[in-house]
C-alpha cells in the first residue's frame, strides 16, 4: 500500500556553521526518506534554517552587518553543506519568511481567542552594562534541579530540566560577566497546563520512542508550567501583534518554520496541498527527525500549540543521541569540534553517512567516532567486501566476455536467499534499526565474496571448456552486489549512481531485489570507492584543531570567544627554519625544523601550497611555542607556525618579525 509521509529534521540555528554533530540526525533522517522513496512511497522531506533570536542580532553586530545579511549568508553555508553531505530535502526554506509569519500570527491569534495566551508582568534578567534584557542562552549559572554548573538560562544540558532564567544560581550574564539585574516587563505566557489532559494521553500513544515517555513522566509529576512565548525589544524576530516593543520568542515561531518550508513548497509544486498535510484530521503521516535536547519542545509544547490551534500533531517523533569524538565531548582545544566543511574538504561524505548508520539505532544512544574504526569499517566494509565482488567479477566480464551477463541464474537459491533478506533489512531501515540492517547486508557480503572464492572463476579461466562457467560465476557475483547495491542506496545514494551507469540500468528501487539482472551488457568498470588513508583523517584533524590555513572565508567570526587572559596564555617565540621538506603522503604538509634559541623542535604545518621548502631555509617566522605536541602518523608536531592567509589556499603568508629578532625572542 502507497503511504504519503511528511518528514522534518530540526531546524539548524543560522548562528554558525554546521559541525560533524548536527549531521547525525540529518543523515539518519536523509536514509529512511531515501529508503521510504525506493519503495514507491510518496514522501516529502523538508527543513529550513532557524533564523531569528538575539544570538543572531548580537553575531551580527559583531561582524557589523544586517541580522538579515547573517541569516541569508548562513542559509547558504547550510545548504551547501547539506548537498555536498547528500542530504537531499525536497525544500529548504527560512523561519524569517512571510509564510513563517503568516502562521505564527494565526496561531498566536487562535490561542488567544481561546484564551489560552495570558499576559502578566515578571521579573526578567536584566544587564545593566549592554543595557538589555538577556535572552536565555546569554545566562549561565547553577542548574536549580541538579546544581550542574555554566547551565544555560533556559533548560539544563545535564539533567534536562527546564526553568526560568531567574531560576538559575549564581547566574551571570555571557555578554559582560556581570551579575544580572531584575528588572520588571510584562509578557505573554501560553497555558500549557491547559493541555495536561491531551498531551498525557498523546504522549503514551506510540508518538514517541519509549525512554522520551518515561522522561515526560518526571516533567508531568512536577506539573507543567505557563511558557514564555515574548521577548523584549531590541530582538531580531517577528513582533507581536498589537505591539511595538514585544516579539514572538524564537522557539515559538522556529517549529511553526516546518509549516512554512512546506506551504512555500506547495506555493512552487501545485499538486502538494497544504492542508491534506496539516488539517487536524489529515490521514497524511507527519515524522520529525530532532536531537534530544530540544525534546521538551518537540514533545510539549509543540503538540499543544498544534492542537489548540486546530491544526494536525505529529504522527512520531524520533530523537538521536549527541556526537562524541575518539570517546571525547566535541571541543575546540581539543581538535574534536570538527565542522562539517571541515570533514568535506579532506573526506568523502559517504564514509561518514556508512559510518553513522552501522551505528545508529531507534534508541536515543550517543554515538562515537573512532577514528581507527571509522577507517577500518569504510576500508574492510565498503571497500574490501562490497566493492570487491564487482571489481572481481567484473574484470573477468569485461576481458572475457564483453561485458555480457549470463542469460540464466547459475545459483537460483543463493540469489533467493539474498533477495529474500531484503524484506528483513527492509524492516530494520523502517524501524530506524540502521546499525542491524548494515550488519546483515555486510554478512550478505562476506556470503558473496566466500562464493566468488569458492568458484575460483580465475582457475576456471585456464580451461577453455569451463568458459561459460566463468561467465556464470561472475554474473552471478554481480547480480548479487546489485542486490546488496540496493539495500546501500539509502546509505549511498552517489555510489549508487556509479552503480547504476555502470550496471546500465535505470534507477535501482527496493522492488528490483525480486529480478535478477540477466542476458544484459555492462559498461566498462571505473573504481567505485578508494580506500580511506589515514593521513588524510590526520590532516583533517589538523584543520579541525585550528589549522588556519585551512579557513577561506569569514566563517571563523564563529569561533567562540577567549579572554583576555586566555589570550595571554599563548607563547609566541621568534624561530629560525633550519630544514624544511615535503611529507611524503601529504598533500598540505611540510615538516620544519626550528630553533627557537634555547632548543630545536619538529612542526608539521600546512603551507606546501604556499611555499618550495628550499625558500624557506634561513627565514624567521613566529610559532606558539607552548601548544601542546600532537602525535601524528608520520611524527610528532611540537608547534604551530603562525600564517596569514587569503582567499585561496595557496595564498599564504609566513609571518616574519622585525630585522633584529632572534631564536627564542618573544614576541609580544
Amino acid at each position: 500500500m502507497k503511504r504519503k509521509l511528511l518528514v522534518t529534521n530540526a531546524l539548524p540555528y543560522a548562528n554558525g556553521p554546521l559541525h560533524l554533530g548536527h549531521m547525525v540526525g540529518y543523515i539518519q533522517a536523509d536514509i529512511w526518506v531515501r529508503f521510504q522513496k525506493m519503495l514507491g512511497h510518496d514522501c516529502t522531506y523538508i527543513c529550513g534554517s532557524d533564523s531569528h533570536g538575539t544570538p543572531i542580532m548580537i553575531q551580527a553586530d559583531k561582524l557589523k552587518i544586517t541580522p538579515e545579511e547573517l541569516v541569508k549568508n548562513m542559509y547558504n553555508d547550510q545548504v551547501r553543506d547539506f548537498n555536498d553531505f547528500l542530504v537531499a530535502f525536497d525544500n529548504y526554506y527560512s523561519t524569517h519568511s512571510p509564510e513563517n509569519q503568516a502562521f505564527v500570527e494565526t496561531i498566536f491569534k487562535r490561542h488567544v481567542a481561546k484564551d489560552n495566551i495570558a499576559k502578566r508582568v515578571i521579573s526578567q534578567a536584566y544587564d545593566p552594562v549592554k543595557n538589555m534584557f538577556l535572552p536565555d542562552r546569554f545566562i549561565k549559572g547553577e542548574c536549580p534541579r541538579c546544581g550542574a554548573k555554566d547551565q544555560y538560562g533556559d533548560n539544563c544540558e545535564v539533567c534536562g530540566a527546564t526553568y526560568a532564567p531567574t531560576d538559575l544560581k549564581n547566574p551571570y550574564s555571557v555578554l559582560s560577566g556581570v551579575k544580572p539585574i531584575e528588572k520588571e516587563s510584562e509578557h505573554y505566557f501560553f497555558k500549557l497546563d491547559k493541555f495536561n489532559s491531551m498531551l498525557h494521553e498523546w504522549t503514551r500513544a506510540g508518538h514517541l520512542q519509549t525512554e522520551v515517555t518515561n522522561k515526560l513522566d518526571e516533567w508531568f509529576k512536577d506539573g507543567l508550567h505557563d511558557w514564555d512565548i515574548s521577548r523584549d525589544a531590541p530582538y531580531f524576530g517577528f513582533k507581536i501583534p498589537g505591539e511595538e516593543n514585544k516579539y514572538f520568542y524564537v522557539w515559538l515561531d522556529a517549529p511553526m518554520g516546518y509549516m512554512a518550508s512546506f506551504k512555500n513548497l506547495c506555493d512552487k509544486e501545485k499538486k502538494l496541498n497544504f492542508d491534506e498535510y496539516w488539517a487536524k484530521d489529515s490521514k497524511v503521516e507527519l515524522y520529525h527527525f530532532i536531537g534530544k535536547d530540544i525534546i521538551y519542545f518537540h514533545a510539549l509544547f509543540w503538540p499543544a500549540v498544534l492542537s489548540g490551534a486546530d491544526f494536525r500533531t505529529p504522527t512520531a517523533i524520533f530523537a538521536n543521541g549527541f556526537l562524541t569524538v575518539d570517546g571525547q565531548k566535541m571541543s575546540k582545544s581539543r581538535g574534536t569540534f570538527i565542522k562539517a566543511r571541515t570533514y568535506l574538504n579532506h573526506l568523502n561524505p559517504e564514509y561518514l553517512r556508512y559510518y553513522f548508520a552501522a551505528k545508529l539505532s531507534e534508541r536515543i544512544e550517543d554515538l562515537d567516532i573512532n577514528f581507527d574504526d571509522f577507517s577500518n569499517r569504510v576500508n574492510s566494509d565498503l571497500v574490501g567486501k562490497f566493492v570487491n565482488i564487482a571489481s572481481r567479477c567484473a574484470s573477468f566480464l569485461q576481458k572475457n566476455f564483453n561485458n555480457q551477463l549470463s542469460s540464466a541464474l547459475s545459483e537460483k537459491k543463493l540469489f533467493e536467499e539474498f533477495s529474500l533478506a531484503g524484506e528483513q533489512i527492509a524492516k530494520k531501515y523502517e524501524d530506524l534499526e540502521f546499525s542491524q540492517a548494515i550488519r546483515q547486508i555486510m554478512l550478505l557480503a562476506d556470503k558473496a565474496n566466500q562464493y566468488i572464492d569458492e568458484k575460483k572463476p580465475w582457475a576456471a579461466m585456464k580451461d577453455p571448456a569451463r568458459h561459460t562457467e566463468v561467465q556464470d560465476v561472475c554474473s552471478m557475483g554481480i547480480n548479487l552486489f546489485r542486490l546488496l547495491m540496493i539495500y546501500l542506496k539509502p546509505v549511498l545514494p552517489e555510489t549508487a549512481k556509479k552503480v547504476e551507469g555502470f550496471l546500465n540500468i535505470s534507477a535501482l528501487t527496493w522492488l528490483d531485489k525480486n529480478t535478477p539482472l540477466l542476458n544484459h551488457t555492462l559498461k566498462t568498470f571505473e573504481p567505485l570507492l578508494q580506500r580511506l588513508d589515514k593521513t588524510q583523517i590526520e590532516e583533517m584533524k589538523m584543520s579541525a584543531q585550528g589549522d588556519i590555513t585551512e579557513s577561506k572565508s569569514t566563517a571563523n567570526p564563529f569561533k567562540e570567544t577567549i579572554s583576555i587572559d586566555d589570550f595571554a596564555k599563548i607563547d609566541l617565540r621568534v624561530a629560525k627554519i633550519l630544514q624544511a621538506e615535503y611529507v611524503e603522503g601529504s598533500d598540505k604538509l611540510l615538516r620544519l625544523e626550528v630553533d627557537l634559541g634555547s632548543e630545536k623542535r619538529q612542526i608539521f604545518s600546512g603551507i606546501k601550497a604556499g611555499y618550495e621548502p628550499d625558500k624557506l631555509i634561513g627565514r624567521l617566522t613566529v610559532v606558539v611555542a607552548n601548544l601542546a605536541p600532537r602525535k601524528m602518523r608520520f611524527g610528532e608536531s611540537q608547534g604551530m607556525v603562525i600564517l596569514a592567509v587569503g582567499s585561496e589556499s595557496k595564498d599564504l603568508w609566513l609571518l616574519s618579525p622585525d630585522s633584529g629578532a632572534e631564536p627564542g625572542m618573544k614576541v609580544q
